[in-house]
C-alpha cells in the first residue's frame, strides 16, 4: 500500500514537472517566434527622405542596350508627398527643355506592404496616361534601396533595377539599369542627382 501511494505521488510530481517544462518551452518558443517576426525591419519610412520639393539633374542614355555611350542631360523639378497615412507616396516629376524640344511629366506611386516589408514602385508618363502594371519591388538595407522587375524592352525580356543611395544627405542619388542577360551584367541608362529646394 505504501509503495502504491509512493508511486502515485511520484507519478503526479513527474507529470507536473513535464507539464511545467512544456509550458516553459512553449512560452520560450512563443517569445522566439515573436522576436523573429518583430526583428523584421519596418521600412515604412524608408522613402521619407524624398518628401518635399526638389531640383534635379538628369543624365539619360540616348540608346539603351545598344553599346552607346551618348548621354543627354536635363534639369527638372519634383514634388513628393505622403498619402495613406504614410504607407504610400506620390511624386510628380517635370522636365522642360526648350532648346532640346523635350517636355516630360511623370508620376511615381510608391506603396508599402507591411507584411513583406517591401515597396512596390509604379510609374506613369503623362504622354500616354498609363500606370505601368508591373511595379519595381524591393527594399532598403544599410541606406541603399534596390528594386527590380522583369519587363519587355524593344521586344525582348530584360531585368530592370532601380538603386537609391546617399539617402541620408540633401543630395540623394538614383540610377536605373537594364540587364539583357538575366542579371549577369547591367547597363546604367538613367542617373539623377537631386538637391532639396528651400521651403
Amino acid at each position: 500500500m505504501k509503495l502504491h501511494k509512493f508511486l502515485l505521488v511520484f507519478g503526479l510530481v513527474g507529470a507536473s514537472l513535464v507539464f511545467l517544462t512544456e509550458r516553459v518551452r512553449a512560452r520560450n518558443g512563443t517569445v522566439i517566434a515573436q522576436q523573429s517576426v518583430s526583428d523584421k525591419r519596418d521600412g515604412q519610412h524608408d522613402f521619407d527622405f524624398l518628401v518635399g520639393s526638389w531640383k534635379f539633374h538628369l543624365k539619360r542614355l540616348v540608346r539603351r542596350l545598344a553599346g552607346s555611350n551618348e548621354w543627354v542631360e536635363f534639369d527638372g523639378t519634383t514634388v513628393c508627398r505622403k498619402v495613406l497615412d504614410g504607407r504610400a507616396e506620390v511624386e510628380e516629376m517635370n522636365i522642360y527643355s526648350a532648346d532640346k524640344h523635350i517636355h516630360i511629366q511623370g508620376l511615381a506611386l510608391r506603396l508599402y506592404n507591411p507584411e513583406s516589408h517591401q515597396w512596390s514602385l509604379y510609374w506613369a508618363n503623362a504622354a500616354d496616361g498609363v500606370l505601368e502594371p508591373n511595379p519595381m519591388v524591393g527594399q532598403f538595407s544599410n541606406g541603399r534601396g534596390e528594386f527590380y522587375n522583369q519587363q519587355i524592352y524593344e521586344g525582348r525580356a530584360i531585368y530592370a533595377r532601380f538603386v537609391w543611395s546617399n539617402v541620408t544627405t540633401n543630395s540623394p542619388h538614383f540610377e536605373q539599369a537594364f540587364s539583357p542577360d538575366g542579371g549577369k551584367t547591367w547597363e546604367t541608362n538613367w542617373i539623377t542627382d537631386q538637391t532639396r529646394e528651400k521651403p
